[in-house]
């Protein structure tokens, strides 16, 4: 560890630890008081204020990684985010410790730093957003079940789970069904690699959906059968919106079932050719 003077820490009384991120934990509890000391008698928003503040939080970086390694399991490719949410909860232990309070630092700040990574995991891991309460029903679920299961060598039923949950049978069988969206999987996902190629998971799931060409369709078309005239637009609308016969929609317009059926021809045959016009 190495510790220098500087005009602002002389001033303060602290010492000007070249670098923090490196003092050894043994270290750091024992500096880590001196600085609350300062922290309790310094203005905030002072030079003197704001390096306290910031030595304390860099020295105390190793309790982040100790408790994010509790997690490492859960996600490994998550980790930098892990340590990053865990420091806010080391912020936010070094602004409310009090030395009054008697108690060792790292004491205080691991429940802030654990609980800003928990809750991090409950709000952000789930695939599809789920009730508060099912999310946490999920561990519950987990525990019973395992419990249940090394004890009754079998797989537990949701009545026995209930009665060790004291949960309705109805809420487990929930926070079984919440339980699914906890993780997804991409579309994108390898089922099978071969000399042919590789099957991914949307082959098996996806499907076109004609009704997007449909739509793009109607979007096309209404332009155009704006500009048909008030009768021609009558036609359309009683034979493909209300789907009468040519026969009631000559009955309705007073003339034959052919006269309509030549209407009705000329019409899409215009707007079969305007919209392939457009293409």
């Amino acid at each position: 560890m190495v510790l220098t003077v500087t005009a602002t820490t002389q001033k303060a009384g602290m010492p000007d630890v070249a670098d923090p991120s490196r003092v050894a934990p043994k270290d750091a509890r024992e500096l880590s008081k001196l600085f609350f000391e300062q922290l309790e008698v310094l203005e905030e928003g002072t030079e003197e204020y704001s390096y306290a503040r910031s030595t304390l939080i860099e020295m105390n970086m190793t309790l982040v990684r100790f408790a994010a390694g509790r997690f490492r399991s859960r996600n490994p490719e998550e980790m930098e985010d892990i340590v990053q949410v865990g420091m806010i909860g080391l912020i936010k232990a070094i602004d409310r410790f009090e030395l009054s309070r008697q108690t060792e630092f790292t004491s205080f700040a691991i429940p802030y730093i654990v609980g800003e990574i928990k809750r991090f995991f409950r709000d952000t891991t789930w695939a599809v957003h789920v009730p508060r309460r099912l999310q946490e029903a999920r561990g519950q679920l987990a525990r019973a079940t395992e419990e249940l299961g090394s004890r009754l060598g079998r797989t537990p039923t949701d009545k026995e789970l209930s009665e060790l949950m004291s949960l309705p049978e109805d809420e487990v069988r929930e926070a079984r069904l919440a339980a699914n969206g906890y993780n997804s999987s991409s579309l994108d996902a390898t089922i099978n690699s071969s000399q042919d190629g590789e099957t991914v998971l949307q082959d098996f799931i996806g499907a076109e959906d004609e009704a997007f060409e449909l739509v793009e369709d109607f979007h096309a078309l209404a332009p155009l059968i704006a500009e048909l005239d008030d009768r021609d637009r009558q036609i359309i609308h009683l034979r493909f919106v209300e789907e009468l016969t040519q026969a009631q929609i000559g009955a309705r317009l007073g003339v034959s079932q052919m006269h309509v059926s030549r209407l009705l021809s000329r019409c899409l045959a215009r707007l079969r050719e305007e919209l392939l016009a457009s293409d």
